[in-house]
Formats: C-alpha cells, sequence, structure tokens
C-alpha cells in the first residue's frame, strides 16, 4: 500500500523504520516544524525528520492541516493509508475522510484505558503491570476510534519511562505491519470502544513531578520511576534548592520510620521516610549541577540525617 506517515518523536521511529523495511511504500513523511533547542536555541529537527531524510523520504512540516495546500498535498501523494504515530496534533475530518483504508494510529495503552497524552507514564505512575499498544482507526474524538489490534508489554517492578518507551515502541512497530496486512486483506474486525471504562492520561506538568512523600513508599517509588529520564520528578532540599530525582528503590514498604520527606539514612543513598515506608534515592540532578550518585550528593552537600525534602 502507499502509506503517509505522520509522527514526531522516537516513539514514532520505531514505527515508521518497520514500515520503512516493508513490502509497503512510503510515499511521504509528516511531522512538527523543527524547534529551538539548546542554550543557543538553535533549529533542531524531530527525529522522525532526521531518520526520513536519511532515508530519503519526502518529509512535509506543514503548521496547519486544514488550509488548501494540505489538501492538494494529499491529493497528489494519494495514500492508501495514513499510519499516525505520536504526530502531536489533532487531524480534521477532511484528512482523516481522506484515504481509502483511512488513518490508523498506534496508541500507547490498552484502549480505552490511558486515552490522552501520556500514557505510558501515567500507567508508570498509577503502578500498573501490564500495558500495551493499540491500533486504531481515528476518529475526532481524543483516542476514541474504533479498536483494530491490541499486544500487551509487562511493566517490571523497577522499569522507567525510558524502559516501557522502548517496549512499547517495539511493540507497535510489529503491531502496525500485521494491522495494515489484515487491513489490505480485509480480515480485521472494527472493535468499537466501551467508554464506560475509559480513562485519561493527563499531560504531564510541574505539578505531576513534584514528589508528595506523605504518600506510601510504593506511590512515591512509581512516580519517579515513572518520569525518568524525562522530565523526572522533583523535590527540595532544606535550603530550598531544586533537586530532581533520577532513580530509587522502595527501602521499606511498610511502617512509620519518621516524618514525611525526613532524611533516615544517608548510608548507599538518601533513605527517604514516606507516609508508610521508605524509599532510597540512587541517582540525582542537583540544581546547577550534573548528574550524579546519591552518595556524592551527600558528600558534596552535607546532606544529613534529620533534614527534610519538600
Amino acid at each position: 500500500m502507499r502509506i503517509l506517515f505522520m509522527g514526531t518523536p522516537d516513539f514514532a521511529l520505531f514505527s515508521l523504520k518497520a514500515i520503512a523495511e516493508s513490502q509497503h511504500t512510503v510515499v511521504g513523511v509528516v511531522t512538527q516544524p523543527d524547534k529551538p533547542k539548546g542554550r543557543g536555541y538553535a533549529l533542531m529537527p524531530p527525529p522522525v525528520k532526521s531518520y526520513a531524510i536519511e532515508k530519503g523520504f519526502e518529509v512535509f512540516q506543514p503548521n496547519t492541516l486544514k488550509d488548501e495546500a494540505f489538501a492538494e498535498l494529499l491529493n497528489t501523494l494519494a495514500p492508501d493509508v495514513i499510519v499516525v504515530v505520536a504526530y502531536g496534533k489533532i487531524l480534521p475530518k477532511s484528512v482523516l475522510d481522506f484515504p481509502r483504508y483511512g488513518c490508523i494510529n498506534v496508541h500507547g495503552s490498552l484502549l480505552p484505558e490511558y486515552r490522552g497524552a501520556a500514557p505510558m507514564q501515567r500507567a508508570i505512575i498509577d503502578g500498573k503491570t501490564v500495558t500495551g499498544i493499540t491500533t486504531m482507526y481515528m476518529a475526532e474524538g481524543l483516542d476514541t476510534g474504533d479498536m483494530l489490534m491490541k499486544d500487551t508489554v509487562t511493566i517490571e517492578p523497577n522499569d522507567n519511562f525510558e524502559n516501557i518507551h522502548d517496549k512499547l515502541g517495539e511493540c507497535g512497530a510489529a503491531l502496525i505491519l500485521k494491522t495494515l496486512d489484515g487491513v489490505e486483506k480485509g480480515t480485521l474486525e472494527r472493535i468499537p470502544q466501551d467508554d464506560s471504562l475509559a480513562t485519561y492520561a493527563a499531560k504531564i506538568t510541574k505539578e505531576t513531578c513534584l514528589i508528595d512523600f506523605s504518600a506510601d513508599a510504593k506511590t512515591v517509588h512509581n512516580l519517579i520511576r515513572g518520569l525518568s529520564p524525562i522530565p523526572l520528578s522533583i523535590t527540595h532540599t532544606p535550603d530550598g534548592k531544586l533537586l530532581k530525582v533520577i532513580a530509587a528503590e522502595i527501602a521499606n514498604e511498610y511502617g512509620k520510620l519518621g516524618q514525611a520527606g525526613e532524611i533516615i539514612s544517608t548510608d548507599d543513598g538518601i533513605t527517604v521516610a514516606c507516609g508508610k515506608g521508605s524509599v532510597r534515592l540512587l541517582r540525582v540532578l542537583p540544581e546547577g549541577k550534573s548528574r550524579m550518585n546519591a552518595t556524592d550528593f551527600v558528600r558534596g552537600r552535607k546532606v544529613a540525617v534529620g533534614d527534610i525534602l519538600k
């Protein structure tokens, strides 16, 4: 089939690479405009653009999908199907209705659970042990279209966002190929979503990242790993300096071991009391510093037992 691919970040690359190496023809790649990054604010291309150029695909970065120019582009490219993976913009009805096989999305959850912007992070933060990929026909609602295929991925106790991102990326790449094969052969059943079972994976905000040590140790640990390696969970040292947490482990799951946020040990890391149990911070990113082991931070900043992290 003739496929127009729409995607932007690293997660989309897994599926694009799989399609590029398949029997299908990539007629073009649509991605978000370049964005300024770094101290010099130099314009940087999205990962999908860099790969597409390397492979010789035509790349398009429209500011809008609603104008006549994009409608003409669709007519010129004449895709049989549009595959969308983390593109970052809502597709208007004119685009959704264009391809004869529709627009197919690779979504990082087992729909209707975790519709929305941050399904991978939210699944980890919520302590889920299983997540997965759903391929679906796109509709005008937010991740509300009919489902096509699903596959599951296990979330191990110490998996973080990076681990799950890559596991789901690989899962999505395999599943989109199976889905495209089924769509082309007409063998797939459209499965409507049960809206009564839907949950929403809200965008990660600064407020999301703030660690609440009054929660139990498992909840705190899930937050830390769900936000690592980016954007990272945050707390503050007694002097008010920002401290981001890269990695942690549950030191004690039960019992009241001290005031919430109190450092109760600096042996082999920074052990912090929670509402129930405690977590041991293993790697941190102090304000104005580089990433380091928590033991090095203790030695350099003299964080002591009895200090409160807030």
